[in-house]
């Protein structure tokens, strides 16, 4: 077993358990879970989950909410669990070590209202691989193209049911393209810049199943300042 790390999150509320030399969670995972928005009670599914990151900050933010995550690799998963364990959300969060592209609703008990993934970036053909298989697999499509991963969010939601996810800005065409294909209707766009004068990097979208044609664009996040720092709203992401 590899090495771990204990990160505290939200000035110590959450404490993450991670391996030292595998896949480690980003500032990507934070910033989707803050553009979920407000949850009541909500049934939710986290496609690749990792260590867990996602559900963890969602939990701690929404009070009634209840997700299931999935994660094919065995040692993320366990450590996964072992995270919602050591958090005291175990009645809360299920981690469910499996294939998502087998998942059935049966493992969730019924459609999830909102399906939530930070999914692998770069194609397999670009880029070059990551040596240690951990984050490669969670880096590149390896295990589940972008095609598989968003046919399985739709196939996973209820009617009306959201998918919410963060991308490149370079494959936002293949994404949307998917989103539609799939019968879910992109309806936000949020770009994300790595400071607040550049370009942005990635960009969040949320896609209904069975929405109605007609997509917003959000105002944009930024991370930095031109000046060095957090912008306000980056600071906010790890207030308890």
């Amino acid at each position: 077993m590899d090495d771990v790390t204990i990160d505290s999150v939200f000035q110590g509320r959450l404490r993450v358990k991670q391996g030292r030399s595998g896949y480690r969670f980003s500032i990507e995972a934070v910033i989707l879970a803050h553009f979920a928005g407000p949850l009541t009670t909500e049934k939710i599914l986290d496609l690749g989950t990792g260590c867990g990151i996602i559900p963890l900050i969602l939990c701690h933010r929404h009070e009634r909410i209840s997700i299931h995550g999935v994660e094919i690799q065995p040692e993320l998963a366990r450590i996964a669990a072992e995270n919602i364990r050591d958090n005291g959300l175990r009645d809360r969060i299920r981690i469910h070590c499996h294939d998502m592209k087998q998942v059935t609703g049966e493992l969730i008990s019924g459609p999830a209202d909102l399906v939530i993934c930070n999914p692998p970036f770069h194609q397999v053909v670009s880029g070059r691989l990551n040596p240690n298989s951990q984050r490669a697999i969670a880096r590149h499509e390896i295990e589940v193209t972008l095609s598989e991963l968003v046919e399985t969010a739709a196939r996973m939601l209820c009617d009306g049911g959201r998918f919410l996810t963060v991308f490149p800005v370079g494959r936002m065409t293949d994404m949307l393209f998917e989103m539609r294909r799939n019968g879910m209707e992109p309806k936000t766009l949020r770009m994300v810049h790595p400071k607040e004068n550049g370009p942005a990097k990635l960009f969040l979208a949320e896609g209904k199943k069975g929405g109605q044609p007609g997509m917003a664009v959000a105002p944009p996040f930024a991370l930095y300042r031109a000046a060095g720092g957090y912008t306000d709203e980056a600071a906010a992401l790890f207030l308890p």
